[in-house]
């Protein structure tokens, strides 16, 4: 074989295992109530909860506490069980979290009273509305 050939099965083989690794490293999305489980069974690992935040009747979030320091923050997200739980965040509330349609924690409990993220993904309403595609004639 020539150089070039053993050189690039050696790149194949690099980009393979950085593959496999990155997917033993993806978690799928679980709910409050597995997360609490396995806070119990003692495993530690930071998973993914998906939901929405807790809303009143009017539409307004309810639940949204920031700190007297504005760095940290605790809201109230109910999960796709329909499970309400308090959750923690170490970092500044983020541009129009309240309009975000969903909400993606990640993160784990670090005791059974409350959920701490360590990274919160939101999905927020599309700037290009239904109403808005009809408006203009298309």
């Amino acid at each position: 074989m020539k150089k070039g050939h053993i050189l690039g099965l050696g790149i194949i083989a690099v980009a393979i295992v950085i593959i496999m690794t990155s997917i033993g490293d993806a978690s799928s999305y679980e709910d409050f109530n597995t997360a609490l489980e396995m806070k119990k069974n003692g495993e530690e690992k930071a998973i993914h909860v998906v939901g929405q935040l807790k809303k009143d009747e009017t539409g307004e979030v309810v639940g949204l506490n920031v700190r007297e320091d504005k760095v940290s923050f605790t809201f109230v997200l109910v999960d796709n069980n329909g499970t309400e739980q308090e959750v923690f965040y170490n970092e500044p509330v983020p541009a129009d979290f309240t309009r975000s349609e969903s909400v993606v924690v990640i993160g784990s409990y670090r005791n059974e009273e409350i959920f701490v993220a360590d990274k919160i993904l939101m999905k927020c309403p599309s700037k290009y509305q239904e109403t808005e595609v009809q408006a203009a004639g298309m």
